[in-house]
């Protein structure tokens, strides 16, 4: 069986790129501009190509059908109008990576299912999403074009780790802010559930959806099934590092409102409410899926790998002065009510 990936380097796509190339029923290739190809498995075939020049994409997969092609790297609709229009005709299954940041913001329930309705209006990125998933849902209707719909929510490798309040440039000046016994700034007050998937889970989900004919037509979400508070995943972060952990809790829309990072959305439209996933439908899709990363274990590999490699360790001064101003005008708004 021959399958496609568009984009197969991030963080999702990597561990689900690792399994099929170990998986002799498999034969994958990755199509990308090759800027991270450099760990990928000599067994893996590279389409050295950018996925917007069609008719190039045309002409390099002229001789291939495949079995799933999916999309890792698509934002927007004219993207998967693009798509549509390259592999029509080209794949049994067209997989699309959506988000579970895309379902109903505020919620009515915390508990999700793929039946929870789809609609943010906090986050410019998950209403994209939406979009995206109702364009190629209705190719699947009036088309019949075989879609299956993948909704992660907050998946980590090795590379970084996974918070709810960092700067731009990734998580590394929060850890660094823990290990020098600074403030950490926790959204709200660190009580709300939160999930946290390791990649390796992730790939176990996905693989078992790929050319499975339960899958078309429908969406699915991948998540562990470990429910956290920020809290415990903060605090754990720092058992690991062998710190103290020294939260300081501000409110989610107090950082939306003194910031130019976008926790409108990151929060407010994800991270700042309480969600429990359902994963029943994916698991009577893939019989026997056991989800086996708790975050504690995962977390533990992932700040022992980016100690021992500096290049995920990318200092962010201009976060780090963000958290002061942000903890000072706290506590001196503290003082002038108790004045």
């Amino acid at each position: 069986m021959k399958a496609l990936f568009i984009g197969g380097t991030g963080t999702i796509s990597m561990a689900i790129t690792k399994v099929l190339a170990q998986d002799k029923n498999w034969e994958l290739y990755l199509l990308n501009r090759g800027n991270r190809n450099d760990d990928i498995p000599s067994n893996v075939k590279i389409i050295s190509c950018d996925i917007n020049d069609e008719e190039k994409v045309k002409e390099k997969i002229k001789d291939l059908h495949f079995e799933t092609v999916c999309d890792f790297i698509g934002f927007t609709v004219p993207q998967l109008e693009r798509d549509y229009r390259i592999f029509k005709g080209k794949t049994d299954q067209f997989m699309y990576i959506s988000s579970a940041s895309a379902y109903q913001k505020p919620l009515s329930s915390p508990f999700i299912t793929e039946g929870t309705p789809l609609v943010n209006p906090y986050w410019e990125y998950s209403r994209n999403k939406i979009a995206c998933e109702a364009f190629l849902m209705e190719k699947y209707r009036n088309e019949g074009f075989p879609v299956t719909i993948i909704r992660p929510s907050h998946t980590y490798d090795e590379r970084s780790v996974p918070l709810g309040v960092h700067g731009s440039k990734g998580s590394w000046q929060v850890i660094k802010r823990m290990m020098e016994g600074k403030p950490v700034i926790i959204h709200g007050d660190g009580t709300s559930l939160w999930t946290m998937t390791h990649n390796s889970d992730f790939a176990k989900g996905f693989t078992g959806l790929m050319n499975n004919p339960h899958a078309l037509g429908e969406a699915f979400q991948i998540t562990n099934d470990e429910n956290l508070t920020w809290n415990q995943i903060y605090q754990t972060i720092a058992k690991v590092l062998g710190v103290e952990l020294k939260a300081y809790y501000v409110p989610s829309d107090f950082l939306a409102a003194t910031s130019d990072y976008d926790f409108t959305g990151s929060l407010i439209g994800d991270k700042s409410n309480t969600v429990i996933f359902d994963n029943s439908k994916l698991k009577r899709a893939v019989p026997g899926l056991v989800m086996k990363v708790r975050f504690e274990q995962g977390i533990r590999d992932t700040l022992k790998y980016i100690a021992t490699h500096k290049e995920c360790q990318i200092d962010d001064p201009e976060f780090d002065e963000y958290c002061d101003k942000v903890i000072s005008a706290m506590e001196k708004a503290k003082e002038m009510v108790r004045k």
